[in-house]
């Protein structure tokens, strides 16, 4: 991850959403609001000073064209967590939500907090397409289990026999999806480099793979801490005076914990040292489900640090 060095000479707010963008520069009250096309974009940052930094929020994909078009003339720019900038703004004591409201709100977190907000690196299209596809594979399989607990439920013959037709078209387009996802790993040597790094390990197999490669494309450039707290999986603890509370895992990629759970399951039966550190676990006394996340988290460690060798090895 990148940081600025030196203090931005302005920072600016931009609330996104799919018609408009509400601009406010940090330390003016007044919002501009310009269209969410290249032309106002490209206008708006014609008259911009060098040293600008940039605060946004993901909205959807709505955000794609401004953030394609603030790295292509080399303005930093970061996403941030809008659950983070929430909490910003009600420090404060603001509880209401407008576009304008948000705009100054994303100026003034990225004034006050620069120095620790990673600057957005834009990723390459086989990245991207890559993180696409497996997105869609899941929402496929999403409704997929649905439907499948419609045609098991009683109920009428012909929302079963609807059921039915829908579960065939999904079979047909998760086989296609497979088929692309394929397909772009071949031709992408990058890609095809980090899944085989990946599949070393004992117990990740190539879906998780690809799912780790779609939804945690920063592994090998963060400490083992950073890869743990991104993932998800850093235990957190809930100490209050004397009291040692239970410590849990939260906050991160919830979608990559999910991923990770199941190769865990397979790594604490397979022969090797992570089936060794999970059985080490649980003589010490711990849970199943506590040896696990532990197990996930010494996953994520040991990905990235491989990957971590190898880019350095190919620099």
């Amino acid at each position: 991850m990148t940081f600025l060095k030196t203090i931005p000479s302005c920072v600016v707010g931009i609330d996104v959403s799919k018609a408009t963008l509400a601009v406010c520069e940090h330390g003016k009250q007044q919002v501009h609001v310009i269209a969410n096309n290249c032309r106002s974009i490209r206008q708006f940052l014609s008259h911009q000073k060098p040293g600008l930094f940039v605060v946004l929020e993901p909205t959807g994909g709505y955000e794609a064209l401004l953030v394609h078009e603030l790295c292509a003339a080399g303005i930093a720019c970061h996403r941030a967590d809008t659950v983070k900038v929430k909490a910003f703004a009600r420090s404060f004591g603001r509880l209401g939500k407008t576009d304008e409201m948000d705009a100054r709100a994303l100026a003034a977190y990225g004034s006050d907090r620069w120095q620790g907000l990673p600057v957005y690196e834009l990723s390459d299209q086989h990245q991207s397409d890559l993180a696409a596809l497996v997105a869609r594979r899941q929402d496929l399989v999403s409704i997929q289990v649905a439907e499948k607990n419609r045609v098991q439920a009683p109920g009428c013959a012909s929302v079963k026999h609807s059921c039915k037709i829908v579960l065939a078209c999904i079979r047909r387009q998760l086989e296609r999806l497979d088929q692309q996802i394929e397909s772009l790993i071949q031709v992408s040597a990058g890609l095809s480099e980090r899944m085989a790094t990946y599949q070393s390990l004992p117990g990740v197999g190539p879906r998780t793979a690809i799912a780790l490669m779609a939804t945690m494309p920063e592994l090998g450039t963060l400490t083992r801490r950073q890869a743990a707290s991104l993932a998800g999986l850093a235990p957190h603890p809930n100490d209050s005076g004397t009291l040692r509370g239970y410590r849990k895992m939260r906050g991160g990629r919830p979608e990559v914990r999910k991923n990770l759970f199941m190769a865990a399951l397979c790594a604490s039966r397979l022969k090797g040292p992570l089936r060794d550190f999970y059985q080490r676990l649980i003589a010490n006394g711990k849970k199943p489900i506590v040896a696990i996340s532990a197990l996930m988290r010494k996953i994520i460690v040991i990905l990235n640090a491989r990957m971590r060798d190898k880019i350095s090895a190919m620099s």
